[in-house]
């Protein structure tokens, strides 16, 4: 077998349900991260709402219900994706705030919002992995022929 061949063989046996709890677990950790510096004990702080007043000011939605809107996804859609709970749904919620910054508020970050919606698309992709409560609760549905996460991955 060429050494190319056998490489490709050996890394196609890596499981792939550490491979989704990693995909899962870093970003949400920038998204909690972020939620973190909005809050003070269970308060929205001050600078949060300046912030969305001045720099993070969107045409669309108010900015005082821009800030709890965020300041509560920051939070929540990261604990699900952690728990492999309503993983897709939550992947999906967290690359809609991506896209916002991008859009309308930090459009030449690109790079980085890439970053972070690269593992969020696979998440949507191919599901949450086999070490998830989606998994355990049969929430995800069956897995997809075309090299989706399998009940062995």
């Amino acid at each position: 077998m060429p050494p190319l061949a056998a490489l490709n063989t050996l890394l196609a046996r890596i499981p792939e349900a550490p491979v989704a709890l990693l995909l899962r677990v870093f970003p949400a950790l920038v998204f909690w991260q972020s939620g973190q510096t909005k809050v003070e004990g269970f308060a929205i702080k001050d600078s949060t709402w300046f912030l969305f007043e001045h720099e993070y000011a969107l045409p669309l939605i108010p900015s005082d219900l821009a800030a709890v809107l965020a300041t509560l996804a920051e939070h929540l859609l990261p604990a699900l994706l952690i728990l492999g709970f309503l993983t897709r749904l939550s992947a999906l919620g967290l690359i809609a705030m991506t896209a916002v910054i991008q859009i309308f508020v930090y459009p030449d970050a690109w790079m980085t919002h890439g970053l972070w919606a690269a593992p969020l698309l696979a998440l949507v992709a191919r599901g949450p992995g086999a070490w998830s409560l989606d998994h355990l609760l049969h929430l995800d549905g069956p897995a997809r022929a075309r090299g989706a996460l399998t009940p062995a991955g």
